[in-house]
Protein backbone atom coordinates (compact mmCIF):
# COMPACT_ATOMS: atom_id res chain seq x y z
CA UNK A 1 0.00 0.00 0.00
CA UNK A 2 1.19 3.53 -0.95
CA UNK A 3 0.00 6.28 1.49
CA UNK A 4 0.64 9.85 1.31
CA UNK A 5 0.96 12.40 4.21
CA UNK A 6 0.00 15.83 4.35
CA UNK A 7 -0.13 18.57 6.87
CA UNK A 8 0.24 22.04 7.59
CA UNK A 9 0.45 23.70 10.36
CA UNK A 10 -2.16 26.80 9.92
CA UNK A 11 -4.76 27.10 7.30
CA UNK A 12 -2.85 30.15 5.90
CA UNK A 13 -0.14 28.07 4.66
CA UNK A 14 -2.62 28.12 1.54
CA UNK A 15 -0.87 30.75 0.07
CA UNK A 16 2.52 29.33 0.02
CA UNK A 17 2.33 26.72 -2.33
CA UNK A 18 2.04 24.57 0.79
CA UNK A 19 -1.81 24.32 0.88
CA UNK A 20 -3.43 20.77 2.01
CA UNK A 21 -4.68 20.40 -1.49
CA UNK A 22 -1.68 21.24 -3.43
CA UNK A 23 0.04 18.41 -1.34
CA UNK A 24 -3.00 15.89 -1.48
CA UNK A 25 -2.69 16.33 -5.67
CA UNK A 26 1.14 15.93 -5.59
CA UNK A 27 0.59 12.82 -3.40
CA UNK A 28 -1.73 11.23 -4.99
CA UNK A 29 0.08 12.34 -8.61
CA UNK A 30 2.74 9.88 -7.74
CA UNK A 31 1.18 7.06 -6.36
CA UNK A 32 -0.49 8.04 -3.21
CA UNK A 33 -3.60 5.62 -2.47
CA UNK A 34 -4.83 6.83 0.82
CA UNK A 35 -3.76 10.43 1.96
CA UNK A 36 -3.68 11.21 5.79
CA UNK A 37 -4.47 15.21 5.72
CA UNK A 38 -4.60 17.23 8.87
CA UNK A 39 -3.94 21.12 9.79
CA UNK A 40 -1.53 20.53 12.77
CA UNK A 41 1.72 22.08 14.17
CA UNK A 42 5.12 19.98 13.34
CA UNK A 43 6.58 20.36 16.28
CA UNK A 44 4.29 18.18 18.21
CA UNK A 45 5.02 14.30 17.25
CA UNK A 46 1.51 13.15 18.51
CA UNK A 47 -0.67 14.47 16.13
CA UNK A 48 -4.29 12.89 15.27
CA UNK A 49 -3.93 11.99 11.59
CA UNK A 50 0.11 10.90 11.91
CA UNK A 51 -0.86 8.39 15.05
CA UNK A 52 -3.49 7.21 12.79
CA UNK A 53 -1.52 6.53 10.01
CA UNK A 54 1.57 5.42 12.30
CA UNK A 55 -0.88 2.46 13.23
CA UNK A 56 -1.83 1.69 9.26
CA UNK A 57 1.37 1.01 8.13
CA UNK A 58 2.88 -1.97 7.71
CA UNK A 59 6.21 -3.64 6.40
CA UNK A 60 5.96 -3.67 2.74
CA UNK A 61 3.76 0.30 2.48
CA UNK A 62 5.58 3.10 0.97
CA UNK A 63 4.85 6.66 3.15
CA UNK A 64 5.18 9.47 0.50
CA UNK A 65 5.32 13.17 1.90
CA UNK A 66 6.03 16.04 -0.12
CA UNK A 67 8.66 18.36 1.67
CA UNK A 68 10.38 16.71 4.90
CA UNK A 69 9.20 19.44 6.97
CA UNK A 70 5.43 18.78 6.24
CA UNK A 71 6.43 15.69 7.87
CA UNK A 72 8.47 16.76 11.28
CA UNK A 73 10.17 20.40 12.20
CA UNK A 74 12.33 18.68 14.97
CA UNK A 75 15.79 16.94 14.18
CA UNK A 76 15.28 14.55 16.33
CA UNK A 77 12.24 13.44 16.16
CA UNK A 78 11.87 13.16 12.58
CA UNK A 79 15.09 11.19 12.86
CA UNK A 80 13.70 9.04 14.97
CA UNK A 81 10.74 8.76 12.93
CA UNK A 82 11.90 7.87 9.35
CA UNK A 83 14.42 5.54 11.72
CA UNK A 84 11.68 3.52 12.82
CA UNK A 85 10.17 3.27 9.51
CA UNK A 86 12.51 2.55 7.85
CA UNK A 87 13.70 -0.38 9.91
CA UNK A 88 9.45 -1.56 9.83
CA UNK A 89 10.41 -2.23 6.14
CA UNK A 90 8.69 0.70 5.10
CA UNK A 91 9.89 3.11 2.13
CA UNK A 92 10.05 6.84 2.88
CA UNK A 93 9.86 9.23 -0.12
CA UNK A 94 9.93 12.77 0.21
CA UNK A 95 9.13 14.16 -3.22
CA UNK A 96 11.54 16.72 -3.07
CA UNK A 97 14.48 14.62 -1.71
CA UNK A 98 14.13 10.88 -2.30
CA UNK A 99 13.67 7.95 -1.14
CA UNK A 100 15.21 7.93 2.57
CA UNK A 101 16.89 5.04 4.16
CA UNK A 102 19.29 4.14 7.17
CA UNK A 103 22.64 4.68 4.68
CA UNK A 104 24.97 7.08 5.87
CA UNK A 105 24.88 9.65 2.97
CA UNK A 106 20.60 9.81 3.34
CA UNK A 107 20.98 10.15 7.13
CA UNK A 108 23.22 13.16 6.92
CA UNK A 109 21.40 14.72 4.37
CA UNK A 110 17.62 14.18 5.82
CA UNK A 111 19.80 15.91 9.57
CA UNK A 112 21.26 18.79 7.54
CA UNK A 113 18.09 19.51 6.20
CA UNK A 114 16.06 19.12 9.59
CA UNK A 115 18.52 21.44 10.83
CA UNK A 116 16.87 24.01 8.74
CA UNK A 117 13.59 23.21 9.19
CA UNK A 118 14.31 23.66 12.56
CA UNK A 119 16.28 26.87 12.70
CA UNK A 120 13.32 28.30 9.86
CA UNK A 121 10.90 27.65 12.68
CA UNK A 122 12.92 28.81 15.71
CA UNK A 123 14.02 31.82 13.90
CA UNK A 124 9.66 32.53 13.39
CA UNK A 125 9.45 31.59 16.92
CA UNK A 126 11.81 34.39 18.17
CA UNK A 127 10.25 37.11 15.08
CA UNK A 128 6.95 36.39 16.79
CA UNK A 129 7.76 36.88 20.09
CA UNK A 130 9.67 39.83 19.35
CA UNK A 131 7.01 41.45 17.56
CA UNK A 132 4.64 40.86 20.28
CA UNK A 133 7.29 42.21 22.85
CA UNK A 134 7.26 45.59 20.76
CA UNK A 135 3.20 45.47 20.44
CA UNK A 136 3.31 45.76 24.46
Amino acid sequence: MIYGYARVSTRGQAKDGNSLEAQEKQLKENGAEKVYVESFTGVKMERPELDKLLNQIHDGDTLIVTKLDRFARSVSQASNLITMLVDKNVKVNVLNLGILDNSSVSILMRNILLSFAQFERDMIVERTQEGKAIAR
